[in-house]
């Protein structure tokens, strides 16, 4: 195989277990503002329709149609005027506690710590994520891998997103590597794969939760086949 000498992994669902994190704390909003009582049916009926519109405004946000701002706030109000609630005040409290609880969520995703265990010493790691910059530093304080990592790029600070090729280009240029000694390591096939492809850099498409990247150099289901795959 190839030899690499830096590795960049996407945060959110590659590292971070988005899902189970996010889940946990739409859970603990559902029942701290006591919303089955004002017309949804359970804590998992809201998270279907939020997480249904929560990912359709991203790809708006992602494109530069829509302000964070707008996003975080319209996500909740049209989740819960889908269930008939209509509060003026209630989605931008729910915003704010969310963006407050989720970060300090430690859950990982299956194998992280022992993948990171292995790869340590051996390459330089990195970080690029298209998340916020002021929750994606707490995620990683909070799950105990933020000293893991030499550079931790987010699309705020880098002023471009993936699959924009001058994020990987900042990236080159914070860590000091070449594009054919990095590996990037991510779960979406639209943004990770695509974009460094796109930089010249190699692949690795994580698809624990997707179909795999036909595409991609390399193609792993569990962080597990990661770590043999770099040993």
């Amino acid at each position: 195989m190839k030899r690499y000498r830096h590795l960049f992994f996407d945060l959110d669902h590659t590292l971070w277990d988005f899902r189970t994190n996010s889940r946990e704390t739409l859970r603990e909003l559902v029942a701290a503002h006591g919303l089955v009582a004002q017309g949804i049916p359970d804590a998992e009926a809201f998270i279907g329709v939020y997480e249904e519109i929560n990912h359709r405004l991203w790809a708006e946000h992602g494109a530069g149609r829509m302000p964070k701002e707008v996003m975080r706030v319209l996500r909740f109000r049209s989740a819960l005027q889908h269930f008939g609630v209509v509060d003026g005040r209630l989605p931008g409290r729910l915003s704010e506690e969310y963006l407050a609880r989720c970060p300090l969520k430690p859950a990982l995703m299956p194998g992280t710590m022992e993948l990171l265990d292995a790869v340590a010493g051996t390459y330089r790691l990195h970080i690029i994520t298209n998340g916020f910059e002021e929750v994606q530093h707490v995620k990683l304080a909070h799950s105990g891998i933020a000293d893991r990592f030499d550079i931790v790029l987010t699309s705020e600070r880098a002023g471009a997103a993936k699959p924009d090729a001058a994020i990987f280009t900042e990236a080159l240029k914070r860590s000091g590597a070449k594009a054919t000694e990095s590996l990037m390591i991510g779960d979406n096939a639209d943004t990770d794969m695509l974009g460094a492809r796109l930089a010249g850099w190699d692949q690795a498409h994580y698809h624990a939760e997707t179909d795999p990247d036909l595409q991609a150099t390399h193609r792993i289901a569990h962080h597990d086949e990661l770590r043999r795959l770099l040993a």
